[in-house]
């Protein structure tokens, strides 16, 4: 019985791991599927989770069969005191992700400024194909998940279990995902805050991906973005927009009672 209650314990414990991981995601899912025609996005969403849970778990098996495979280095350079790299599969996998979130980020907000009818924004703008943005979900799911994988591990070595994690974590992202981004769609002014907050996923997962590979410029190392440190900033993020609204929600007022009271 106390077999069974452990058991259970541990995968709430990764259950919560994996939602906790996968916020991000749902955010990425959010914006990579406003690039299909709107009546294909909750499909782009649907489909492009629920592969990506046959690959999560694919991948769960193949990371715990070679995963000192992918923390052996497979490219090593050294420049004294100017560069320094020992690249492995683990860090370039986080390095490559954090550096195309970033990008993806920026594009999007540059997008956001540089539009003049927010109406009309996707007219004249190449949408993606509806493979194609399952494809880039599927690629940015695996990325996400492969630390939540490494984590799961270091909890327990319970494969079932790590796997059952992944299927209802997914399983929960599926509902979710036509929420997180129906709530974007009503709440337009909440879209800059997520993508600063993916903006700073990419970071972390950048300089993550450089602490793995020892990566170092002119003697100065990069270390990984500490979790208390991401969520702190996450915090403060969110702090700032909701002041930010409600000051300007204000400001609104005294402006349209301004007239009445000359």
């Amino acid at each position: 019985m106390s077999a069974v209650i452990s058991i259970v314990l541990t995968l709430v414990m990764l259950v919560l791991l994996q939602a906790v991981l996968g916020f991000d995601n749902l955010l990425y899912i959010s914006i990579e599927s406003k690039r299909v025609d709107a009546d294909k996005q909750p499909f782009v969403r649907r489909a492009g989770i629920g592969l990506a849970i046959i690959l999560r778990i694919a991948l769960l098996f193949v990371v715990l069969k070679a995963v000192q495979h992918f923390e052996e280095p497979f490219f090593s350079y050294h420049s004294q005191n100017v560069f320094e790299i020992d690249i492995n599969v683990h860090a370039l996998i986080v390095l490559v992700g954090g550096i195309f979130i970033i990008y993806t980020a920026m594009k999007e907000i540059m997008h956001m400024l540089t539009i003049h009818d927010l109406g009309h924004e996707h007219d004249g703008k190449a949408k993606r194909s509806v493979p194609a943005a399952v494809t880039w979900i599927v690629i940015m799911n695996l990325v996400f998940s492969f630390d939540s994988i490494l984590s799961a591990m270091a909890i327990t070595d319970n494969v079932w279990v790590m796997a059952g994690a992944i299927v209802i974590s997914g399983v929960m992202m599926i509902f979710l995902a036509d929420h997180v981004s129906e709530f974007l769609q009503k709440n337009r002014a909440y879209e800059v805050l997520g993508l600063f907050i993916l903006f700073i996923v990419g970071v972390m997962l950048v300089s993550e991906g450089g602490d793995k590979a020892h990566l170092s410029f002119f003697t100065h190392k990069i270390h990984a973005m500490e979790k208390s440190t991401f969520y702190f900033v996450l915090v403060i993020l969110v702090l700032v927009d909701i002041v930010q609204s409600r000051y300007q929600k204000k400001l609104a007022a005294e402006r349209a009672a301004g007239p009445q009271h000359a």
